[in-house]
């Protein structure tokens, strides 16, 4: 578009340097898919990164840089790296706890940089939540420590691809767990946060939320469980109390076919698998992780460390790629509408 605004590079964490992250990044910047990629600056370990696309036989320049702006005016070389030493060296697939404060590190100074606007947004390379924990680390992941560092209320995550939106409504908790701690209050935060967000990121003005069911059948009016009356029911009169669009409960096993995903545009889902298998088993190396609910924008690949093929020239960098265009898009539609 010719008024598209002009964005800085995004921000990308180093993630876990024993995991696949370095080669994913050398791989994304040669763009496979010979689709453009927005310019980026990995926050980490230059030699590092070097060793990975050494070990990939890959020919990518590894360009240390000392700002964003050099990132994007250097790109073309090769691959910026913003240069944050790890304690020692990265050995693929095997995690060492004394390289957990670079990791940090490498995330801290991804948000201070899209904070003070020298990036247009961060995206986040895979963790290894044990090893950080091992070193300290008092949050339980990615989301939760990026609320912090923003000093904001709890965001919301979504999954997507093209095509499907989903919203958790209980992430990282047991299925025992997520029903007992689900409330009419967690759904109406979730839904009016992604409610927000769909119009102030991806530009769409009238959003339509479908809220699915808990219980097979939505419960068959009590037959199968209450929760579609005792918690669903009353959060969607709030939603729609507010003015948002919101429909449901919807009986998940028949949420997500064709016809059905041109009805809404996000699906507000109970739980984890509940949200993950439809987007998984519809594009399983495209999806992206975004958190919604941030001041900066914050995406990132819908997948591990993957420890087992580590170093091993085995990693696609599908997700990767989707993630950063993902980024740029919200960063571009966020400062048109400044």
């Amino acid at each position: 578009m010719a008024d598209r605004p002009r964005l800085r590079p995004l921000a990308l964490t180093m993630g876990e340097p024993a995991g696949i992250a370095g080669e994913i990044v050398v791989k994304a910047w040669h763009a496979p898919d010979g689709r453009p990629v927005p310019p980026f600056a990995v926050i980490g370990d230059p030699d590092w990164l070097r060793a990975e696309a050494h070990r990939i036989k890959s020919h990518s320049h590894v360009v240390e840089v000392s700002s964003m702006d050099e990132a994007g005016a250097r790109f073309h070389e090769g691959v910026p790296v913003l240069p944050l030493r790890l304690a020692v060296k990265a050995v693929p697939g095997k995690p060492d706890g004394r390289n957990a404060q670079a990791v940090i590190g490498a995330i801290e100074k991804a948000v201070a940089l899209s904070r003070g606007g020298d990036a247009s947004g961060v995206v986040t390379n895979p963790i290894h939540k044990a090893t950080l924990y091992g070193a300290g680390f008092k949050f339980p992941g990615h989301t939760e420590y990026l609320a912090a560092l923003c000093g904001g209320p709890a965001p919301v995550m979504m999954l997507a691809i093209e095509g499907l939106r989903v919203v958790p409504v209980t992430v990282h908790l047991s299925l025992a767990r997520a029903v007992r701690e689900l409330s009419s209050e967690a759904i109406v935060a979730a839904a009016t946060i992604t409610h927000q967000a769909l119009i102030k990121d991806f530009g769409i003005a009238s959003p339509r939320l479908a809220v699915a069911a808990l219980n097979p059948h939505a419960g068959e009016d009590g037959a199968m469980g209450d929760e579609e009356k005792t918690i669903i029911g009353p959060a969607l009169a709030t939603l729609r109390a507010r003015g948002i669009d919101a429909t449901g409960p919807l009986p998940a096993d028949t949420l997500f076919h064709t016809g059905a995903r041109k009805r809404f545009d996000a699906a507000i889902c109970m739980y984890h698998d509940q949200a993950l298998i439809p987007l998984k088993t519809l594009d399983f190396a495209g999806g992206v992780n975004v958190t919604l609910g941030l001041p900066i924008v914050r995406t990132s690949p819908d997948h591990g460390t993957a420890f087992d093929i580590a170093g091993q020239d085995r990693a696609d960098p599908t997700s990767l790629l989707a993630a950063l265009r993902m980024a740029e898009r919200v960063a571009a539609q966020r400062a048109t509408h400044a």
